[in-house]
């Protein structure tokens, strides 16, 4: 991530200038700290100022985060896309553990991306100023810290939920970094104790349309897995085979969303954590995104009418694939019924647990059980439920075919491989599930409705595929904005 000239960056630090949150880091040579921009303490000195483009650049030149303004909790713009695709994809993959453990190496993970070692290690020092493992370390210990302040977990769980190997490793850690143990550093008072499970706050760069994320889940909420009460979003979660569930409500005044979870290993929260943040879209800058569309002229008034639209995600690949060949030639509420129905007949029952919400009944079934499964029971047109058997068995086959691709290109051409499988659907699960911001399932009926209403002009899924070069490289967005404007017009 390119940092601005230093005099600019002073000057956001001396006016706590929000904007630049999660944009640049401060390095403060006469303390040994580093600082968010919106830091309360007394502005430093200039001369004392280095600036970073990320938390990992900073730790790697030898400063300590600030106590007061918590860099864990910025918000996590490292990943947006102004930087390569390539970094943006491997920050994903590692904040999965990509590179956690001895067997996860730079080298491994330069592989799933296409590229070689070499090459990822330049790209991160040229967008992040730090190396993948510098990068993957420092999530560890933000991570920990976060937990070490907003929960009451021991400290054995803390060191194992942010991947450290032991508990020795991460108090050597803790006490070089910040000279005194973990426990030192959790104030009593901070802490948010529920018997509901592990509660933590997630922050965003603002504005966030809310009340727009919360319509799409819940039009799309599957019977049993999902629910949306009370302006809460609640769900099922499986990981590992083992089973939880998660409470997101958002906290508008915190500039958050408050994540309640529940589920046996602390292992799992990183990953919970992350997929949460990948299906709310949390890591983005939504407003240079809404900048850049707002200069197409028939399109601004409908970014000016929404801001802070996001691009909902989703919590599974494999279940929003089926999702979305559940969805084809038939409206959402007949696809969400067909999607409760595979769910009562092949998911797995949730054991009865105090604080879930109790319309939560089962998982979504696993690719491995409905490729053994004899018949899907679902009343459809014999081509659909083949189209549905061929994506169980490439998922049960490949995983990793519903994850981040080297290149959207390749994640459309390997989703299209598949039988039944065509360019709609293919973008579709690239927007929803990879998280390709510039996918763009332009023959969608809704977009070529909303494309109507914001050009005043009936166009092809052709022509719109055209129209749409403008909106590039966030073609996703606009696409938002065009189902929102065709949700108007309804």
């Amino acid at each position: 991530m390119v940092v601005p000239d230093k005099a600019v960056a002073y000057k956001a630090l001396q006016s706590h200038d929000a904007r630049f949150d999660g944009q640049i880091y401060v390095g403060v040579k006469s303390t040994g700290i580093y600082c968010r921009p919106v830091c309360p303490a007394r502005t430093p000195k200039f001369e004392n100022c280095t600036f970073y483009g990320s938390a990992a650049a900073a730790q790697e030149a030898g400063y300590r985060p600030c106590l007061r303004c918590r860099p864990e909790t910025a918000p996590q713009l490292a990943a947006w896309q102004g930087t390569s695709s390539t970094v943006s994809r491997a920050l994903a993959l590692i904040e999965e553990g990509a590179l956690d453990g001895e067997a996860q190496t730079v080298e491994t993970l330069a592989e799933r991306l296409g590229v070689g070692e070499r090459q990822l290690r330049r790209l991160f020092l040229q967008h992040l100023g730090a190396s993948p493992i510098a990068v993957a370390q420092t999530r560890r210990v933000l991570f920990a810290k976060q937990l070490i302040h907003d929960t009451d977990l021991p400290m054995t769980e803390v060191a194992m939920a942010s991947g450290f190997s032991s508990l020795r490793r991460f108090n050597e850690v803790f006490q070089n970094l910040f000279k005194r143990p973990p426990s030192a550093l959790r104030r009593r008072s901070s802490v948010v104790a529920t018997d509901a499970g592990t509660m933590l706050r997630l922050r965003y760069r603002p504005p966030y349309d809310w009340d727009a994320m919360l319509h799409f889940l819940e039009a799309r909420a599957i019977p049993g897995v999902e629910v949306v009460a009370n302006r809460v979003y609640h769900r099922v979660i499986e990981l590992d085979g083992e089973l939880g569930a998660i409470a997101v409500k958002h906290l508008p005044r915190r500039e958050s969303l408050c994540v309640t979870i529940q589920f046996p290993s602390v292992k799992a929260l990183p990953a919970i954590v992350h997929r949460v943040r990948r299906q709310f879209d949390l890591n983005v800058d939504i407003g240079t995104i809404d900048e850049h569309l707002s200069r197409d002229t028939q399109l601004a008034p409908f970014v000016a009418r929404r801001p802070g639209l996001r691009a909902p995600g989703g919590w599974d690949g494999f279940e929003l694939a089926i999702r979305a060949v559940l969805g084809q030639q038939v409206s959402v509420a007949a696809a969400r019924r067909l999607a409760g129905k595979l769910v009562e007949l092949h998911g797995r029952t949730l054991p009865s647990a105090n604080g879930m919400h109790p319309d939560l009944t089962h998982a979504f079934p696993a690719a491995q059980h409905l490729a053994k499964a004899s018949s899907l029971g679902l009343g459809m047109p014999a081509a659909r439920l083949e189209t549905l058997r061929s994506v169980t068995r490439a998922a049960a086959k490949s995983p990793e075919i519903f994850q981040s691709a080297s290149s959207m290109e390749q994640a459309i051409a390997s989703l299209k491989a598949i039988p039944g499988i065509g360019e709609w659907t293919a973008q579709y699960i690239a927007l929803r599930a990879l998280r390709e911001v510039d996918a763009f399932p332009a023959s969608d009926i809704g977009l070529l409705r909303g494309a109507k209403k914001v050009t005043g002009n009936v166009l092809t899924a052709k022509q719109l595929h055209s129209r749409a070069e403008t909106w590039r490289p966030w073609r996703a967005y606009a696409a938002q904005h065009l189902w929102a404007a065709d949700g108007d017009s309804e």
